[in-house]
């Protein structure tokens, strides 16, 4: 009798640790659909995600399928060196890589017991346990959720069952955000260089300037221009200008903060706004643009055009040379006009000094 009533109570206490797994995953597909906004939705299904598997750490990284790199873009109890490194190329047959192409949820126990585990920076932060999510949809990868412990564990094999689910809501709920996220860009990107357009330009500028008068920062901008754009156009047809066009716009990405902004400004100008940026910063910043667009236009269109291309910059800086979003632009567009009539392929500043 005393064996039958043990056996009911563990039957029992097993239903009720079912039970409570799955209250924890409706709350795992709460937070999946909580938010729209990517980031947002990432820290709350990386919080959920850690509460039930009962990990005290973990992150979440996006995956980029053209330059095959892995992105961290939430994580929660991990030292500050560890999350230095928020970009990563997954290495190809690596343990991430066949993860990733195999969709398999990976469990470590003990990481001090996987051979096939050599991650020196996860050494080196004291990580023991782990648990690694792809999140996969139809076949798209949408990037991996690491769950962490930093002591050897071994996992609730009915919760763990669970986790598949736990990765389909957050995949799912990522693919959603990560639409909604391009149907808005769409409406504030130019197609051809992937910068901003003019239109969101006139609507950042006004918040920027707010924000920087609020809190007593600095505010640059940099308005640039293509030097000899329509002689290129005449030389060599429309299609290598619109080439021109696409690789300044690359150039000048790969140069900025995640916090500058870059838009299109019209036809070959384009404008840069570097808040809490002082003008000997952006004067740098802008030589960076300046030689970065020689180099790749180079690279890019060496066989189909004789000279490289060059940009000339007029440069503003709030407060010290206008107070407001009109005279800021006024300021560098007259400086601009100057670097150009100067002989082109330079930086001018108000104070008349040339870069």
């Amino acid at each position: 009798m005393a064996a039958t009533a043990d056996c009911d109570n563990c039957r029992a206490n097993e239903l009720k640790g079912q039970v409570r797994a799955l209250n924890d995953l409706i709350g795992v597909a709460h937070a999946s659909v909580s938010s729209i906004e990517l980031d947002t939705l990432l820290g709350a299904i990386l919080e959920s995600a850690m509460n039930f598997t009962e990990m005290p750490a973990g992150s979440v990284a996006l995956y980029d399928n053209r330059s095959g790199e892995l992105t961290l873009r939430a994580h929660a109890g991990l030292s500050s060196t560890f999350v230095a490194r928020d970009v990563w190329t997954v290495t190809p047959g690596g343990l991430t890589d066949q993860l990733l192409s195999r969709d398999e949820i990976l469990f470590i126990e003990d990481t001090q017991q996987a051979d096939y585990f050599n991650n020196p920076l996860a050494v080196q932060e004291g990580i023991r346990s782990l648990i690694c999510i792809p999140l996969v949809t139809k076949g798209a990868i949408h990037g991996v959720l690491y769950l962490d412990d930093f002591k050897p564990r071994s996992f609730d094999q009915n919760r763990m069952s669970l986790v598949s689910v736990l990765a389909s809501f957050a995949a799912m709920a990522i693919e959603n955000a990560k639409l909604h996220h391009e149907t808005r860009q769409m409406a504030v990107t130019d197609a051809l260089t992937g910068l901003h357009n003019r239109r969101y330009f006139e609507k950042v500028l006004p918040q920027e300037l707010e924000r920087a008068r609020r809190y007593g920062l600095s505010l640059s901008l940099l308005l640039i221009d293509a030097d000899n754009f329509k002689k290129f156009n005449d030389t060599y047809g429309h299609p290598m200008g619109d080439r021109i066009l696409a690789t300044i716009g690359r150039s000048v990405r790969r140069i900025l903060r995640s916090v500058d902004f870059a838009f299109r400004y019209g036809g070959e100008e384009f404008v840069v706004i570097l808040p809490e940026t002082a003008v000997d910063s952006a004067c740098k910043v802008a030589d960076r643009i300046r030689q970065r667009i020689i180099t790749d236009s180079t690279k890019v269109l060496c066989r189909d055009v004789a000279e490289p291309v060059t940009v000339s910059t007029g440069i503003a800086c709030y407060p010290y040379d206008a107070d407001d979003a009109a005279s800021l632009v006024g300021v560098a567009d007259n400086l601009l006009y100057q670097a150009k009539g100067a002989g082109k392929n330079r930086i001018l500043l108000r104070e008349g000094r040339q870069r």
